[in-house]
């Protein structure tokens, strides 16, 4: 049995794709980051950054030993339960590991940040904040010509790479770029949003929110959660919220069924 804690995020919901992708038996514990839960002693005491994913899997090679890092993750799971989606050895394992670090060092810090300056209406159209939005498109650009020549991002075969990169697609329209210039990444996108396991993951996913009560933050826990020494400015999550769903995958059917 894995443990596995998260929160509606992209890099969560990669962790669930690649656990229902195995077939893995687990158990969701949804975690409130806005609430501060990330900085209790006992969510400490399984990742000291305070962040989520996480999982503890008992009976697996990691012997109950707590992983963090959605890519970390993504190569444990891969390696221990379900090989063919990142190789041991060969041409192919050292494709899917480049565009799986391509994720994890640019397309997940570019377009996270686009979401932060989101969330801070004053800020949306300063200089940082256009600069995230270019730096994100430049990403999307990428993977789009990547696909150009290649049915799935790390070759030929769906991979760790594909479920990596997948959850941050729903992001398109969000910030304020057009579908119609990715041809490639959306149609790639919609024939994986249609996967039975992306389908359950985005059910598991939705469990972990269900989980919380509902709750708007005060400025306060805002500051904490971007760790902020300082106040910063006023934080419109309602406006943030509105925007339309994060995630391109419908749920189906409850991972826990």
């Amino acid at each position: 049995m894995i443990d596995f804690y998260g929160v509606g995020s992209p890099n969560v919901l990669k962790v669930a794709i690649m656990l229902e992708e195995a077939e893995l038996d687990y158990r969701v514990h949804g975690l409130s980051v806005m609430n501060g839960e990330n900085y209790e002693p006992a969510f400490l005491a399984l990742n000291p950054i305070a962040k989520v994913p996480v999982i503890v899997d008992h009976d697996g090679a990691a012997q109950g030993q707590p992983l963090f890092e959605s890519g970390a993750i993504l190569i444990y799971l891969a390696e221990t339960y379900k090989p063919e989606l990142f190789p041991a050895s060969g041409q192919q394992r050292w494709e899917i590991l480049k565009w799986l670090m391509f994720q994890v060092s640019l397309i997940g810090p570019m377009l996270g940040q686009v979401n932060h300056f989101q969330l801070l209406p004053s800020e949306e159209n300063s200089y940082a904040a256009r600069r995230f939005r270019d730096q994100a498109a430049r990403a999307l650009r990428n993977i789009d010509d990547r696909l150009k020549s290649s049915r799935f991002i790390g070759g030929e075969r769906y991979s760790i790479a594909d479920i990596a990169v997948h959850p941050w697609m729903g992001y398109v329209v969000r910030h304020g770029l057009r579908e119609a210039d990715y041809p490639h990444l959306i149609a790639w996108r919609d024939l994986l949003d249609e996967r039975p396991a992306m389908k359950r993951a985005a059910a598991a996913v939705a469990e972990m929110a269900a989980q919380l009560k509902p709750h708007m933050p005060t400025e306060p826990e805002i500051d904490r959660f971007f760790a902020r020494r300082s106040p910063g400015p006023k934080a419109d999550l309602p406006g943030y919220m509105n925007r339309g769903p994060m995630f391109t995958a419908q749920p189906d059917k409850l991972a826990t069924d």
